[in-house]
């Protein structure tokens, strides 16, 4: 069995779900939208596909047969829509789509779906919860979705993640480099100064686009702060909370 859903061959996925483990299916959300001049436009498919990866092994010690979905990289990310890149779709489409991800699942026997986000963006979340109700209501599936928003998760991130201070900034960019630094513009990250005005703080107070909430270059926080090892923790943290919530759906 491979763990990437889309490297196996039809009869290795039915041979799974025919299998005594329980099926979960991860599927990675994200965005596709500017994130600073240092980080790329997936940053949080990055970040997703990566909180799914560091979740399988606890997956797998429990006697979980999981595999990661290709990952969704289209959101709402109205945002950031004023900076070239961002790609920014409806709350309606995005839902329907993940809506018949889990229809198709659920069709095949899959025990759970797991959603492992990391785009924040406040319709993005809103839409995420309405459409984990509507599939658990509906198709009667459970899904496990760690909202990394809700305070209790919140708060065994980092100290700018609760801040709000988040975007492209030390917590992101620690996450990219732990995985795919790669992708990282070093010399923007070096002269990307400090920018400490919170997102949440502006979005409560009627903020709709990036500039308006004190981000003229589509980041917030601290970049040049960034560490892989801070990275690291944070995936396992995450990762934890996500297997955390497979387990409690499936009992």
């Amino acid at each position: 069995m491979n763990p990437e859903f889309g490297n196996n061959t039809w009869p290795g996925i039915e041979a799974a779900l025919k299998s005594d483990s329980r099926c979960v299916a991860i599927l990675p959300c994200g965005a596709t939208e500017a994130h600073g001049k240092h980080l790329p436009l997936n940053t949080d498919v990055v970040i997703s596909d990566g909180v799914a990866a560091y979740a399988l092994p606890a997956l797998e010690e429990s006697g979980v047969a999981a595999f990661v979905l290709p990952s969704l990289a289209y959101a709402p990310a109205e945002y950031a829509a004023a900076f070239a890149g961002t790609i920014s779709i409806s709350s309606e489409a995005a839902a329907g789509v993940i809506f018949d991800i889990a229809k198709s699942l659920k069709a095949q026997g899959f025990d759970c779906l797991a959603i492992a986000n990391s785009h924040f963006d406040p319709a993005n979340v809103m839409m995420l919860r309405g459409v984990v109700e509507r599939v658990e209501n509906e198709l009667q599936l459970p899904v496990a979705f760690p909202d990394f928003t809700r305070r209790k998760l919140a708060q065994t991130l980092t100290e700018e993640f609760q801040s709000g201070a988040c975007h492209a900034g030390q917590f992101e960019t620690s996450l990219v480099m732990a995985s795919r630094p790669e992708l990282i513009d070093e010399g923007q990250r070096q002269a990307s100064e400090d920018n400490p005005a919170s997102l949440t703080e502006a979005f409560a107070n009627g903020a709709k686009t990036f500039e308006e909430a004190g981000g003229p270059e589509a980041y917030f926080g601290f970049p040049k702060a960034a560490t892989p090892t801070e990275g690291v923790q944070t995936y396992e943290l995450m990762a934890k909370a996500l297997a955390d919530a497979v387990q409690a759906k499936l009992g």
